[in-house]
């Protein structure tokens, strides 16, 4: 398919993705924007490949709430004043007080999406969804960006490109997914799908996703077994006490960055138990009282099988059968189940399957990893007219925020601001490093 070259305008900011983080982007540039002069004023375009504005929708859980504080929502800790925080949009809904009297610093999972939404309509004149980047090349004075949309390939012009483009399942090796293995990204609309209530669920992974897959699918066939996979002896809680949050603060970043490769190791390795395989301590609890109250009636439909990992699925048309093998013993269960869940976590996508040529301009370590400046501007090994910047997939030079929302507003006003200082600078400043 031949590529179409609209010849518009050259833009400051091309932005690829459009969740949370390029959102934020959107709204920086925004209020950048309304007290600037004519020539200070960033033109920033976003292309998001969903038909609309959209946040891992699979998992809006009724119930399930954020794990992060509505304080850092997508501005507050970069502009407290911002008419884009979450209280403006609690007080756009008209639920301000409500929320206030709720006594919570972590809402539902379904309002914060809604609170996204409202921001994402306010910059909706920046964005082209069902629009895909499928290439990222320089040429001249600009990178040339490729761009699908209904059926036609165009190409969009821009200085600066920002790659945010999410996360994507991660899998056990050898896993596939099918009609009745899904991963739990999309556990909503998959279970919205059975045409008969499932008899059996099998979920695997023992962090926050994999308790709400289990709570969820005990809570929403209650006639099924739910069984629970994982190999440690129980859900562990997840450290969110106030020193421990403090890997999450804007000046962590600086610090992390600056560190040594085995210091940043050492920090991964100290704090994983605030954001990787961990539980809230209160769905913990919950499923527990339930399992325990199970046993006391003498039905048991939610089991745990702790110290397990599951060695082979064989799938058919309506279900799968996982073979399940009990670390401390070696003992192996055949469960024949209607649903097979993977909860096994996310990991950063790949900027490079778009980045086309350009992807060999961006130096890497020794590990193969990218080499990221603090500005989480993408070190090159050639002069590119403009920069690459990426939200997300930048944990190893940044620590843990790299793609959580904690930091998404800071992050989003750095990005911002190299933009415009290097955009100010003398054209000899704006070779890469």
């Amino acid at each position: 398919m031949a590529a179409i070259d609209e010849q518009g305008p050259v833009h400051d900011i091309l932005g690829v993705g459009f969740g949370p983080s390029n959102l934020a982007l959107a709204i920086a540039v925004e209020e950048h924007n309304r007290s600037a002069a004519g020539s200070d004023r960033l033109d920033a375009v976003f292309f998001e490949r969903q038909a609309r504005f959209g946040w891992h929708r699979g998992m809006l859980i009724e119930g399930a709430t954020m794990q992060v504080s509505f304080l850092k929502d997508l501005v507050t800790l970069r502009n407290p004043a911002s008419d884009f925080s979450f209280l403006s949009y609690l007080h756009a809904r008209g639920r301000l007080v409500d929320f206030i009297n709720h006594k919570t610093m972590f809402p539902s999972r379904v309002e914060y999406h809604d609170y996204l939404e409202w921001a994402a309509d306010r910059v909706a004149d920046a964005v082209h969804y069902d629009s895909e980047v499928v290439d990222v090349h320089s040429a001249g004075g600009h990178f040339e960006v490729a761009v699908r949309h209904g059926g036609r390939l165009a190409v969009h012009r821009a200085r600066n490109v920002v790659v945010a483009v999410g996360l994507e399942a991660s899998l056990p090796d050898g896993a596939e997914l099918g009609d009745r293995v899904w991963h739990n990204l999309d556990l909503l609309h998959r279970a919205g799908e059975l045409d008969t209530p499932p008899r059996r669920c099998v979920v695997v992974g023992a962090g926050q996703s994999a308790a709400e897959a289990v709570d969820y699918l005990h809570r929403t066939f209650p006639d099924a077994e739910v069984c629970s996979v994982f190999t440690r002896y129980g859900f562990s809680p997840a450290d969110d006490s106030p020193f421990a949050n403090r890997i999450f603060d804007p000046q962590a970043v600086d610090e992390f960055y600056a560190a040594s490769p085995e210091v940043r190791r050492d920090l991964m390795t100290y704090h994983r138990n605030t954001n990787y395989s961990v539980v809230d301590l209160d769905l913990i609890e919950q499923l527990y009282a339930r399992a325990y109250q199970e046993k006391v009636q003498g039905r048991q439909r939610l089991r745990f099988l702790h110290a397990s990992r599951v060695v082979d699925v064989t799938t058919r048309a309506d279900g799968a059968t996982a073979t399940v093998e009990f670390l401390p013993t070696g003992e192996r269960t055949e469960l024949d189940a209607d649903v097979l869940v993977y909860a096994t976590g996310c990991r950063p996508r790949d900027p490079f399957r778009l980045l086309g040529e350009t992807a060999r301009c961006c130096a890497r370590d020794e590990r193969g990893l990218l080499q990221v400046e603090r500005d989480y501007r993408v070190r090159t090994t050639e002069d590119l007219p403009g920069a690459i910047y990426l939200q997300g997939g930048t944990e190893h030079t940044h620590g843990l925020t790299s793609s959580l929302l904690s930091n998404g507003a800071v992050r989003a006003g750095e990005i911002r601001d190299s933009i415009l200082a290097r955009r100010r600078a003398p054209a000899y400043a704006l070779t890469r490093g």
